[in-house]
């Protein structure tokens, strides 16, 4: 069954791909129709939807070829916008098209993981056992599907939580770096004043946004979401209950958190909220960074700190959600070795050349990471009212769960999910009842798609 619907995907794409008659756009300057060079060069074709202001390729890129000159790269960017839903579906028209691929990128572990059961990537666990390495020791970000490993992980951008240092100081309160959710409520409650909230949660608003109704779930290293591994569901979990009680009592009871209705109505958005001070602290993923020191959109103001993700207790170890960039070979590829070898560098030293992101590479010294935060901070307007140190020092010890691969019904669970947090938030339905409609939901979905 899988194979047909791998293949019915195929055959609608090339049709969609004739009538629009288009493909990806490539900003290649090669046109070789063998895709080499010359005898002794091989040129890959890299498919990404990260654009040069982002992602610093034309530098990059030279800097691979000339330490592997018998590679050479033709980058395809498949968003001038650096949007990674027009990116993924020109990809996808590619691949139909029979457009040669080589080196994939995918921006989200949805996207990595439909593509791997869509049979577009290649495993890569030959590569990985030939030169005698193994990913947990290798990289932060775990990668691994169905036992095998079809991606390396880019840049490692852990959520942690930003806070306003001035009014943690007005509050006579340090800036932790070690706390727990129940301490997280506490840090909320006291920084509340007639002025602002504690603090601002971003979701979940319109079946997105939903790592806010997975907060301490996303502490622990594994069954992190909504479904297990396994797939049944993971709604019973006692920090699924944990994150809603922790919702609601600190929007209804302590009335610390932005309530959800002017979050929806007023249409707020987080950058807003603590670069205009209207909440103390704002949990959020490190793709923040870059405009951690204020930017000429949203000047800072304040003296900004930085905090770990909060844990269920002090005892454990803590992990923390992580988006990454899936770096894969792509199962049509003439040239797996070369594409490996790329992917390979440039999750490494890679990473470093290209300087605007932290790498999810262990071989990374705290130095390094030190020399990477200046540069990013540098391009910042303030960059002198970051705590730099704190920052350092909680990308540093930042670890990722261990991953599950989202499910092709991922969105339909997000919409029933989402529907029933907004009974309990807008006081139609208490929490036994929201987890009781939540669970029953989910599981229909779970037997209709099985």
């Amino acid at each position: 069954m899988k194979r047909k619907r791998v293949s019915a995907f195929f055959a609608f794409a090339i049709f969609m791909s004739g009538l629009a008659g288009c493909s990806a756009d490539s900003t290649s300057g090669t046109n070789e129709k063998d895709g080499n060079h010359s005898d002794d060069t091989v040129t890959i074709k890299f498919h990404t939807h990260g654009n040069e202001a982002s992602y610093n390729w034309a530098h990059t890129i030279a800097a691979f070829e000339e330490e592997h000159p018998s590679i050479k790269v033709d980058l395809v960017i498949l968003s001038e916008k650096g949007d990674t839903q027009e990116a993924t579906q020109k990809l996808d028209l590619a691949a139909a098209s029979g457009e040669q691929m080589d080196v994939l990128m995918f921006s989200d572990p949805a996207s990595y993981a439909q593509r791997v059961h869509l049979g577009m990537v290649a495993p890569i666990d030959e590569f990985i056992e030939e030169e005698g390495y193994t990913m947990a020791e290798e990289y932060k970000v775990d990668t691994q599907m169905n036992g095998h490993y079809y991606a390396l992980p880019g840049k490692f951008n852990p959520w942690y939580v930003l806070v306003n240092k001035d009014h943690f100081d007005e509050a006579g309160l340090e800036v932790p770096t070690d706390w727990t959710w129940d301490e997280f409520i506490e840090y909320a409650e006291a920084l509340t004043t007639d002025d602002h909230y504690g603090v601002y949660f971003h979701g979940p608003q319109g079946d997105g946004w939903m790592e806010y109704l997975k907060l301490a779930l996303a502490s622990e290293e594994g069954d992190t979401e909504f479904i297990k591994a396994d797939g049944t569901s993971n709604l019973d979990h006692p920090l699924f209950k944990k994150t809603l009680e922790m919702r609601v009592k600190m929007e209804k009871e302590d009335q610390s958190s932005v309530p959800y209705t002017d979050i929806i109505s007023q249409k707020l958005h987080y950058r807003n909220q603590f670069f205009g001070q209207e909440a103390s602290m704002i949990p959020i993923g490190s793709w923040m960074n870059t405009e951690l020191g204020g930017t000429d959109q949203f000047p800072l103001d304040f003296n900004v700190g930085v905090a770990p993700y909060p844990k269920n207790d002090l005892s454990s170890e803590g992990y923390t959600p992580v988006t990454t960039d899936y770096m894969a070979v792509a199962a049509n590829s003439d040239h797996k070795k070369e594409a490996y070898t790329f992917i390979r560098w440039y999750t490494t030293e890679g990473q470093m050349v290209q300087g605007k992101n932290v790498p999810s590479w262990n071989e990374v010294t705290v130095d390094d990471l030190g020399s990477i935060i200046d540069g990013i901070l540098a391009e910042t307007v303030s960059p002198e009212k970051v705590d730099r140190d704190a920052l350092v020092h909680v990308l540093q010890h930042a670890q990722s769960p261990k991953m599950v691969a989202p499910v092709s019904y991922q969105a339909e669970l997000y919409k029933v999910i989402g529907e029933e947090y907004e009974k309990l938030i807008l006081d139609d339905q208490g929490i036994e009842k929201t987890l009781e409609n939540m669970q029953t939901r989910t599981q229909e979905i779970i037997d209709h798609n099985q």
